[in-house]
């Protein structure tokens, strides 16, 4: 049987019929509230329609809220202070999370759409809200060179190198400042990827240049467009294993890319096939933001007080007598906060870091501010510092604090009779139940404080 034209409801007939606003018939299809379009694209049946209930449709709606509003809650979804390489959402950019499905549309502008409310919330709850992001909304070049940590003039270098092109562009109205300008946008993914992609940049030294310098990728060439290759052992260094491993892959999935140039000792393989090939079978992942590096401190009276340092870098003295240095991105408040905590003949004391890469640290003092200093992409970059000679693990538990055993500066001889502890067997006591009263004769006081084993390889 054939429906006729006249059984068939679009949305805003449908919304007639229940007597509610449209943006409620909407969020009602959308959220499952009333089944999918059943006579075609954007058209339901008169049984659909009037086996809604309209009380519960309309109550459904609670809002909507404006692309704006929207866009305030997922920034602040992504962490406050938001994390450095990461560009508050726009609401140009709600606009894309509901071209992605992932918000429902209730009305306004398709550019900036209202939402609804609940939604909203439960797309800030996932953890996976940077991933979404980078997936589906495209970047402005002002908002790309925030996303890399960089400054413009540093992302404008990287488009003229080949390395990104635009995948859309959007008109902007300045009105009193030009009238309408194209402004190109850029994938997220993809930039996102880069410092995965080229790893033979030095993308530390790229975002910490300081304003007026010389971008450290002015003195690179331009990659000519399909001509940008790579060998086996770059295709390793993409993916940080050894280049008998990407051999091994070429030889045992037969989809992995063909060389389109070189030899067959030396074949050469187009770089963005090798990437999506990567990403496809799990070999490399998108960062989805800067790691962060989490400090508690206490100064000269006791009191605590926490930090965050983004993009932290951690290095850590091979003896006693250097200096373990940590710098990252701060705010202009912490930055201050953490200067004042730590002035002082004798600093102050950190109780607790957790950072990537190493175990949990703690320094009982002479924890110091060595430098601050504005980058040209706006960043605050902090340098702190202390003896290596004072460094020792975190006891467990937030608060942290230094537990008996510091980190070994050398490993164990063969005639050290201590227990064999990761820390090293480094006791600030005269006597320790781990080692005990029978070790007491191989044991000597350690220029850091406390006691060692006199039987460490240098």
């Amino acid at each position: 049987m054939v429906r006729s034209v006249r059984e068939a409801f679009d949305e805003g007939q449908a919304a007639g019929r229940l007597r509610v606003p449209v943006a409620a018939w909407r969020w009602a299809t959308g959220s499952g509230l009333v089944p999918a379009a059943d006579v075609g694209p954007g058209r339901w049946s008169r049984a659909v329609v009037e086996a809604a209930d309209p009380e519960q449709v309309r109550a459904a709606l609670r809002g909507p809220v404006g692309a704006g509003v929207a866009a305030d809650r997922l920034t602040e979804a992504l962490g406050v202070p938001l994390p450095i390489l990461r560009p508050g959402v726009t609401a140009a950019a709600v606009g894309h999370l509901v071209k992605a499905g992932l918000l429902v549309y209730l009305g306004g502008d398709t550019q900036f759409p209202d939402v609804h409310a609940d939604q909203v919330a439960a797309l800030a709850r996932r953890r996976d809200l940077p991933a979404l992001l980078d997936r589906h909304v495209p970047l402005g070049p002002d908002q790309a060179a925030v996303r890399l940590g960089v400054r413009r003039s540093d992302f404008d270098q990287v488009v003229r190198l080949g390395w990104l092109a635009p995948v859309t562009t959007v008109d902007v109205d300045y009105k009193h400042h030009g009238g309408v300008t194209t402004i190109p946008l850029y994938d997220a993914q993809e930039i996102a990827l880069l410092e995965v992609v080229r790893p033979s940049v030095d993308w530390r030294a790229v975002r910490t240049a300081r304003a007026g310098r010389r971008s450290p990728l002015a003195g690179l060439d331009p990659v000519a467009a399909g001509d940008d290759r790579v060998l086996l052992a770059g295709v390793a260094r993409i993916a940080r294993v050894g280049r008998a491993a990407v051999a091994c892959w070429r030889r045992r999935n037969a989809d992995f890319p063909d060389p389109v140039a070189g030899t067959d000792v030396h074949p050469q393989f187009d770089r963005r096939a090798v990437v999506a090939w990567l990403l496809a079978h799990d070999k490399i992942g998108v960062p989805t933001g800067p790691t962060i590096a989490a400090l508690v401190l206490a100064g000269a009276k006791g009191a605590t007080h926490r930090f965050r340092l983004d993009d932290p870098w951690l290095s850590l003295a091979a003896d006693a007598g250097g200096e373990d240095c940590l710098s990252g991105w701060s705010t202009d408040e912490d930055a201050d906060a953490l200067t004042a905590l730590a002035a002082g003949t004798f600093g102050a004391s950190l109780r607790r870091l957790t950072a990537p890469g190493t175990g949990p640290l703690a320094v009982p003092g002479e924890v110091r501010v060595i430098e601050r200093f504005r980058s040209g992409s706006g960043g605050l970059r902090l340098t702190l510092a202390w003896p290596a000679g004072l460094r020792g693990t975190a006891a467990s538990g937030p608060a942290g604090g230094v537990v008996r055993h510091g980190i070994a500066y050398a490993g164990p001889g063969e005639g050290c009779v201590c227990a064999r502890h990761d820390c090293g067997g480094v006791v600030p006591v005269s006597w320790c139940a781990e080692h005990g009263d029978a070790v007491g004769p191989v044991l000597e006081w350690h220029p850091g404080g406390g006691i060692r084993c006199t039987d460490l390889l240098q």
